[in-house]
Parts: structure tokens; sequence; C-alpha cells
């Protein structure tokens, strides 16, 4: 009987011993594992970028906060200010956003809530909660409904494509007053 009880408790006690050693081993792996930050490299606040062409002001771009990622993608956080400007370096058109990202990878931009687009020589106000530029093209687009505003109409519709400057447009599903040439 004595030797029964001293084999199961060297049973036991092997037992226990290789679920500690199974144990330490579990930590030891999980400790090793990578672990990677997925939150932003750069915080940038009070920004302003201007872009140029053959030293001509096309663009400037002022943010409160920048949030910039690993894969090149930037958030604008708490806003953002686009002006453009033509070959005579005059602001022709001015958007606005409650949020804005730039995809690196495609170059496209996004403003998101409370869009706003001033084209200042033409008098029209577009409006929408959101608006894809694509810098590459120089376009405008949303699948998004959109109010334009001139002096004379107000036209309602979803879906837009349109230049930067808002000089010409294209509504796919147009409703609201339009004033036809005479």
């Amino acid at each position: 009987m004595k030797t029964l009880k001293k084999q199961l408790l060297r049973v036991c006690v092997i037992l226990f011993g290789l679920s500690l050693f199974a144990t330490a081993c579990d930590e030891e792996q999980a400790a090793s594992k990578p672990v990677f930050y997925k939150g932003p490299l750069r915080e940038v606040d009070g920004m302003e970028m201007i872009l140029t062409d053959s030293a001509r002001l096309n663009i400037r771009l002022t943010a409160p906060r920048l949030l910039e990622f690993q894969n090149g993608d930037q958030h604008f956080t708490k806003g953002v200010f686009i002006e453009f400007y033509n070959r005579q370096g005059m602001k022709t058109t001015t958007l606005r956003a409650n949020r804005g990202v730039r995809y690196r990878a495609s170059n496209v931009h996004m403003a998101l809530g409370n869009v706003v687009v001033t084209n200042l020589e033409k008098k029209q106000t577009l409006r929408t909660e959101k608006l894809n530029w694509n810098p590459d093209t120089k376009k405008l687009y949303t699948d998004r409904f959109v109010t334009i505003t001139t002096p004379d109409e107000l036209i309602k519709g979803t879906g837009l494509e349109a230049a930067q400057d808002m000089s010409s447009y294209n509504i796919r599903k147009i409703s609201g007053i339009v004033a036809l040439p005479k």
C-alpha cells in the first residue's frame, strides 16, 4: 500500500511539474509575440500646408489637428479648410468640413460632415455631408445628397462630379429650381 501511495504521489508531482512548465512556456510565447501600435505616429496642432507648382500657389490647406498613421493616411479630426488658387494667384474656391481624411495609397481626400464648397467667382455654394477630392484629376465627387445655391438657382440632387474649382459640375439625380437659358 505504501508503494502505491508513493507511486501516486510521484505521478501527481510529475503532472504538477508538467503543468507549471506548460504554463511558463505559454507565458513566454505570449510575451514574445510582437504588439503593434495602431494609433497615430504623428500629431500636429494648428497645421498649414501650401502646395505650389512652379513657385505658384495652388492650394492652401489648414487644419486645427492632424493625425498621421503608419500607412501614411492623414486624419483631420477637428476640421479642415482648403483654398484653391488660379494661375494668377487669386483665390477662386474654398472647401470647409468638420473632418477630413487623406488616403495616401490612392491620394484621395475625403471631406466629411457639413461640407461647404464655395466658388467665389461664380458665387456658387455646394453643401453635402461627404465629398471626395482627387488632386491628381482635379475632380470633386460624391454619391450623397447635394445642394448647390447660385444667385439665381437652388439645385438639389444625389450624386455629383465636378471640377475642383466648381467651374463645371454634373449632378446625377437632379431636383430643385433651375433657371433655363432663354
